[in-house]
């Protein structure tokens, strides 16, 4: 959510980092993104779950690697 949020707001997230137990939003708006961005016209929870959970992976994985890492890479991926 909070990288969806923030995307939505056109902020640059190259600098972003998930912010663990930070709070941000209602339940309301999270699922509002979450129908947003799933790319299903009509989503079922299970459908919503793994758009959230397949999401989640993919962010974790890219914060942790040394490619997206803003300071290793300095300007020649910026963007990624």
């Amino acid at each position: 959510f909070q990288y969806l949020k923030r995307f939505d707001q056109g902020c640059v997230l190259d600098r972003f980092w998930y912010e663990g137990l930070s709070v941000e939003g209602s339940p309301a708006e999270c699922l509002q993104l979450f129908l947003l961005h799933c790319g299903v016209m009509d989503p079922s929870w299970a459908e919503l779950r793994n758009f959230a959970w397949f999401l989640n992976i993919q962010l974790r994985d890219c914060e942790a690697s040394v490619f997206c890492n803003p300071d290793f890479v300095r300007d020649v991926l910026s963007g990624f």
